[in-house]
């Protein structure tokens, strides 16, 4: 049994108030550290995975790739079938093939020139900001 009096109070009563500063400031200083290290472990399998889905849309791109190769010859080749001449076969697909280029390139031009000039916000808020300043004088 212990031999000390007890006066009823407690542990924390009997330190100071600097000490219960410094173990706060030690108990969060500890706790932003293991968030920060498990927000580190939690980003590193993030990445990890994406990593792995990154080359997994890789592999189906080249795949997809060979497949429209192997699937337009035979396009071709189909074309040749119903009598049409093997060259004029390929030369339809290829005709299919740039159409549908030009229609990608057109829409996509069309929606960047859709675009505002970059950081064009950002000069006129500047702008707006230096004009305000030369008020206040």
């Amino acid at each position: 049994m212990d031999s000390t009096p007890t006066t009823g109070r407690t542990a924390t009563e009997d330190k100071s108030l600097g000490e219960l500063v410094a173990t706060a400031t030690r108990d969060l200083s500890l706790l932003v550290h293991q968030e920060i290290a498990l927000a580190k472990a939690e980003i590193k399998q993030d990445v990890a995975a994406a990593g792995k889905g990154a080359g997994l849309f890789g592999g189906a791109g080249f795949a997809g790739f060979f497949a429209l190769i192997f699937l337009s010859i035979s396009l071709a080749y189909g074309i040749a079938w119903l009598g049409v001449p093997l060259g004029c076969g390929f030369f339809a697909v290829g005709a299919l093939y740039l159409i549908a280029a030009a229609v990608l390139a057109l829409t996509g031009k069309k929606k960047i020139s859709q675009l505002a000039p970059p950081a064009e916000k950002t000069k006129q808020t500047v702008k707006d900001d230096v004009e305000m300043l030369k008020g206040r004088r």
